[in-house]
Formats: C-alpha cells, sequence, structure tokens
C-alpha cells in the first residue's frame, strides 16, 4: 500500500459500466513523512475519501479487487483506506 492526499476530483459524465458509481479522485503520492513523491494521479475511490484527506492507494492488480468482477474493471489505481495517523520509528529501536 501506498500514501496520497487527495488533491482534487475528475467528473465525468461517461464511464466504464463497471465504474458507473464510482468516485474518481485526483491523488498526490506521498512519502511515509508526508513529502511529494513524483506527480498526481487518479484512482478510484473505494472509501469515501474527501479532500485534504491522507488515503491508502494500491495499483496494478489489486486496485481492481474491491469491485464486484475485478477481471472485467479497468482500474489502475484505488483508494482503498483512509488514514488517522503516521507513526514512523526509528530503526533498530
Amino acid at each position: 500500500m501506498n500514501l496520497a492526499k487527495v488533491i482534487g476530483t475528475i467528473w465525468a459524465t461517461v464511464k466504464d459500466e463497471h465504474l458507473e458509481h464510482a468516485k474518481i479522485q485526483i491523488i498526490q503520492p506521498l512519502t511515509e513523512s508526508g513529502k511529494k513523491s513524483g506527480g498526481p494521479i487518479h484512482a478510484v475511490d473505494t472509501v469515501g475519501a474527501g479532500q485534504g484527506e491522507v488515503v491508502f492507494y494500491v495499483t496494478s492488480r489489486e486496485a481492481a479487487l474491491p469491485f464486484p468482477e475485478p477481471l472485467l474493471t479497468p482500474v489502475d489505481a484505488a483508494i482503498v483506506g483512509i488514514v488517522d495517523r503516521v507513526e514512523v520509528y526509528p530503526m533498530g529501536k
């Protein structure tokens, strides 16, 4: 899983039938310390995340697993959780 921040929403009037009721968010990938990591990507929101929230997202085949027909759903990235807190512990302690 990866961390990201929701920075926008994509509105589409026409979508693949498997994504008809899904919301597509624009997310900014983050490092574990909260710094930007690369450029923004789009992800299907499976948890109801809102603007400014930090989220977990998955990519590749795992991104389609939350959908009823994962083999037929065209998804490259999906938001699968909302982050409440991030704690990073020093190595070796």
